[in-house]
């Protein structure tokens, strides 16, 4: 992901789980010290980054937060696909070979 771009919206952010905006959360906390650090030592050549990520940290803490208010929905998790079990074979084989028939009034005995 991109921090500090306009392609970073808060709809991309509402596919992300809860643990991935965190991580990204600390990753432009991070950059932000950088370049904070860069801008100390007069190293920084574009002072306009230090405002795209801050402006990135705060949109990540407001779908941190929406989402806790219940404000925002949290991205479903799919599970992976589970193959169905098979029965045995024998009991396959079995009902291929004689399927159920309903009964009928001459299958009925009488007491």
């Amino acid at each position: 992901m991109a921090l500090g771009s306009k392609e970073l919206t808060p709809v991309e952010l509402d596919t992300f789980e809860d643990e991935r905006l965190l991580d990204e959360l600390k990753k432009a906390k991070e950059e932000l010290f950088n370049l904070r650090f860069q801008s100390a030592t007069g190293q920084l050549e574009s002072h306009g980054r230090i405002r795209a990520v801050k402006r990135d940290i705060a949109r990540v803490y407001t779908i941190i937060r929406e989402r806790e208010l219940g404000i925002r929905a949290t991205p479903v998790i799919e599970a992976p696909a589970t193959k169905p079990k098979r029965s045995s074979k024998k009991v396959d084989a079995a009902a291929a070979v004689a399927p159920e028939t309903p009964a009928t009034t001459s299958d009925v005995k009488e007491a």
